[in-house]
């Protein structure tokens, strides 16, 4: 497969923590994917400041907003990997995705969207992807319904090293990034 056959996609993580193991999945995943993918990591949820009309009407949309919002509309798909805070998304990516969402020809709209949860509980981040499926719906974006992705609890399923050790986790993701790039093709033209 050549690199103009593979589908970019765009990863954000909702966690800033150094030893995330969500930023460890999105590590993990181009050598899981069966090479259908160029993955590019997006802007840092940190990098974004807290959203503000009045900044947007006085100074207009914070350069890395701009930025991230043009990788997405360039992009075959979005990838988005996250923790669960309080039984929802992360402060840190919703101000994101509104932030991203206000700008002109709304990035997410009509594009593909895969979800993906690592949680140190049992339930691996549930409540935060339906969460976060709801606000996607809303921006119109084609969010994978199936197979999910989400793990839990974490420390059995990586290394102390962040490395995603566990076999059926692995297969899991593999499933699903293998849905992902058929889901992203049947929506290409022509």
């Amino acid at each position: 497969m050549t690199d103009k056959q593979k589908l970019s996609i765009v990863t954000l993580c909702g966690s800033v923590r150094k030893d995330s193991f969500n930023a460890a999945l999105l590590r993990a995943v181009p050598g899981i994917s069966a090479g259908d993918f160029i993955f590019t990591e997006g802007s840092s949820v940190a990098d974004v400041p807290i959203y503000d009309g009045d900044l947007e009407r006085l100074s207009g949309f914070p350069a890395v907003v701009t930025s991230l919002a043009n990788l997405i509309r360039e992009a075959d798909g979005v990838l988005i990997a996250s923790p669960e805070y309080n039984y929802s998304v992360p402060g840190g990516l919703k101000n994101l995705l509104d932030w991203v969402s206000r700008t002109p020809d709304q990035p997410f709209a009509r594009k593909p969207v895969l979800l993906q949860s690592v949680s140190g509980g049992a339930m691996g981040g549930v409540r935060m992807q339906h969460h976060l499926r709801q606000i996607m719906v809303f921006l119109n974006a084609r969010v994978l319904a199936r197979p999910e992705v989400i793990i839990g609890p974490a420390q059995t399923r990586f290394s102390s090293e962040g490395d995603l050790v566990d076999p059926p986790t692995r297969e899991a993701v593999r499933l699903q990034l293998a849905e992902f790039a058929s889901f992203i093709r049947e929506r290409m033209p022509g």
